[in-house]
């Protein structure tokens, strides 16, 4: 294969709805450049990118797949990207080494969930987008509909380069407004010009000048030229669409049929003149937001943004290269971790199809195998002096949490490791061993998304799992002060067991005044790993209790601390004063302080006016104007607190403080009531008092369960 200099690639990915013809258009563009040399279909399930085993039993992709082709003396990559929401993870991390998105258009459905989904996240991104009207050769084709849906609901800087003459069964023909010709499409992917047809020649000539406009005013140049002659050339409508592109002042439409093969040698030829190179869109940042310098005689640097476990190789690392020179068996140093890696081998990738390179210049996208210690998002340096990061891809909050548990429980060791293995291919998916929870929480953007998990886990590596909800990490405080005292006594023959503790506690707060009936001797502050603080105060005057027996009174209370006295949660914001007790010669032992300690700290907490705390969640739901009344009412009978809302073309941005108890499966519930258009995002905020029905609901059950377990 030939190394492709920085100017003359191409990263574009795929995105848009599940069956718009993503995969089946990559299918096209790598026949086009002779990667392959038979197209392959979903039916037949033998297509370059879906080769992964749960991907053809879905017949759709779920796993973001880098492609290329060569065309024209250039070289494009494609990174076909899953449709599902659910999948998010692959669309970010795949926009973050593309330079222009490619929005795949179902002409049959018009602009569907996932088309909008993808749009969202190419104005997240801030990167060109170029849109494709694909399946003009379905009887149902509609593209005077598409189009004004598109307007409506993506954007009104869309400009019409071509438009179908025969949309439906037979279509074959485009008007090409920046040719001013009409294209008819041939089966091998090629075209032929023709005269546009009379009575498509105003049509025809108004949205050339439209387009004419649209790419004069993106450039100063261009628009003094257009002034003085009152047109633009083929080549500078290019230039001036690039410009546009760059600016997201133009997202140019063509028309497609991936299926047929058709409009894709024209695509291609306008990927190559009219789409920015690397180093032209500059969007991928170093991460102190310097521009990467894109240079083939600079220190070599990649960041990996994607990480596949394949059968017969281990770990796939897919990389960007950002500068330098990349080759075999060169040495690198991750800039994340300070480990060092050897690239000991280089790929061109297109789906399951390896093609062994030499090297990789800047901007191209590549893989390596076997890397030791680099996961997805690391940057590799040639280590140098000097060397710096890319930025790194920010994944999306997960929105979707469940338990899981391996049925029989000697597989938890081997489920564990696959767990690992999972989120290694797919960050956007996480999960937590928790101690406080006792539970495996597994986290990901939706129910379709941990089914994936599962199904994975079941049936590759033959385990069966069940998930089940998730308990919520309540926390327990108290609102007032109270005093307790323990006496621990135990006398068995022997040495015997005696300790006695006195103890003051009261709730922290910031702004707090130490308590002033018992002088404070020494103060030890404790932040506490799950939030909150404990103060722990000694008060103990005349030797009452010996100073070595403090901190065993103090690991007695923190004891309790980690098993809360209400529901057995953590507890936190409290100050403990030790004021006074007593020892016995030969008896105390730091042992009886300990349990002294911990039962003094129970007794006062269930007389301190104790609360339940649980976690609440800043929410942020995108909703379709027509829906907000009905998701308004769903969100008030979870006991959220409406913060605010504010417009966003045909949506509503809905902020609100919801209870994360109250969250569970709302993905499936939110889907149900938008059509699937509904969109959330939500963190923990803060922790905050349970009202005091939920609160007795929570003790009943805590108690039951201890008795159940007694």
């Amino acid at each position: 294969m030939k190394v492709y200099q920085t100017s003359e690639i191409r990263n574009v990915a795929l995105v848009g709805s599940a069956r718009s013809g993503k995969t089946i258009l990559g299918e096209a563009l790598l026949f086009m450049g002779g990667v392959v040399t038979r197209r392959g279909t979903i039916e037949d399930k033998n297509t370059i990118s879906d080769y992964k085993e749960i991907e053809l039993e879905r017949q759709s992709s779920v796993y973001a797949s880098p492609l290329f082709t060569e065309y024209n003396n250039h070289k494009i990559n494609i990174i076909d990207c899953p449709g599902v929401d659910d999948f998010v993870g692959d669309v970010v991390s795949s926009l973050h080494v593309s330079d222009t998105a490619l929005l795949v258009l179902n002409s049959q459905n018009g602009v569907e969930v996932g088309s909008e989904l993808a749009w969202r996240q190419t104005n997240k991104a801030n990167m060109p987008v170029v849109l494709l009207a694909n399946q003009l050769d379905h009887e149902k084709a509609n593209f005077d509909e598409l189009l004004k849906e598109a307007n409506q609901m993506l954007s009104s800087k869309i400009s019409i380069i071509q438009y179908p003459v025969n949309p439906g069964i037979g279509f074959d023909s485009v008007i090409d407004v920046m040719k001013m010709k009409m294209l008819k499409f041939s089966a091998d992917g090629k075209y032929q010009e023709l005269e546009i047809p009379a009575n498509e020649k105003d049509k025809a000539e108004d949205l050339q000048g439209k387009l004419i406009e649209a790419a004069a005013e993106s450039d100063e140049a261009l628009m003094e030229k257009f002034f003085e002659d009152g047109t633009l050339t083929e080549e500078e409508i290019f230039r001036g669409l690039k410009a546009g592109l760059i600016s997201r002042g133009i997202f140019p439409l063509f028309c497609i049929s991936a299926k047929q093969n058709f409009g894709t040698a024209r695509l291609l030829e306008v990927l190559i003149s009219s789409v920015p190179s690397p180093e032209q869109s500059k969007l991928l940042k170093l991460s102190d937001g310097k521009d990467i310098a894109y240079n083939a005689t600079g220190n070599p640097q990649l960041i990996v943004f994607k990480t596949s476990i394949e059968q017969h190789l281990g770990e796939v690392s897919y990389f960007k290269v950002t500068n330098g020179t990349i080759t075999e068996s060169l040495d690198m140093v991750n800039f994340d971790t300070d480990s060092k890696e050897r690239l000991s081998q280089l790929f061109a990738i297109s789906g399951k199809t390896r093609v062994k390179v030499e090297k990789l210049l800047p901007g191209d996208i590549g893989a390596t195998i076997k890397l030791r210690d680099t996961k997805t998002g690391n940057t590799l340096n040639g280590g140098k002096a000097g060397t710096e990061k890319v930025e790194g891809i920010v994944y999306p909050e997960s929105r979707h949490r469940a338990a899981l548990r391996a049925k029989n429980t000697s597989d938890d060791e081997k489920l564990g490791g696959l767990l690992r293995q999972i989120h290694t291919e797919d960050p956007s998916l996480t999960f937590e061993n928790s101690v406080e929870l006792k539970q495996i929480i597994v986290s990901g953007q939706g129910e379709l998304h941990l089914n994936i998990a599962k199904w994975i886990i079941e049936k590759i590596n033959k385990i069966d799992v069940e998930y089940y909800s998730p308990k919520i990490p309540y926390r327990e405080t108290i609102t007032k002060q109270s005093k307790a005292m323990y006496r621990h006594k135990k006398q068995s023959g022997g040495a015997g067991q005696f300790g006695e503790v006195h103890m003051l506690i009261q709730p922290y707060t910031p702004e707090m005044k130490p308590q002033t009936e018992f002088a404070i001797r020494g103060t030890e502050e404790h932040i506490l790993p799950w939030g909150g603080k404990l103060i722990y105060n000694n008060c103990v005057v005349g030797g009452a209790i010996d100073a070595r027996f403090m901190p065993a009174i103090l690991k007695g209370i923190m004891e309790k601390i980690e098993e809360g006295p209400l529901t057995g949660s953590y507890a936190r914001d409290i100050v403990v004063n030790i004021y006074d007790g007593k020892m016995h010669d030969v008896d105390s032992n730091e042992l009886a302080f300990k349990l002294a300690g911990r039962q003094a700290f129970r007794e006062a907490f269930k007389t301190a006016g104790p609360k339940i705390l649980e976690p609440i969640c800043d929410v942020e739901v995108m909703v379709p104007e027509e829906r907000m009344g009905d998701v308004m009412t769903d969100l008030q009978g979870r006991r959220a607190i409406i913060m605010g809302m504010e417009g966003e073309g045909v949506y509503q941005r809905i902020k609100a403080r919801v209870p994360l108890a109250e969250m569970n499966r709302y993905s499936t519930s939110l889907s149900a009531l938008t059509s699937g258009r509904g969109n959330y995002g939500m963190k923990i905020a803060e922790y905050q008092q349970v009202p005091s029905d939920v609160q007795d609901v929570l003790l009943k059950a805590y108690e039951a369960q201890e008795a159940q377990e007694d």
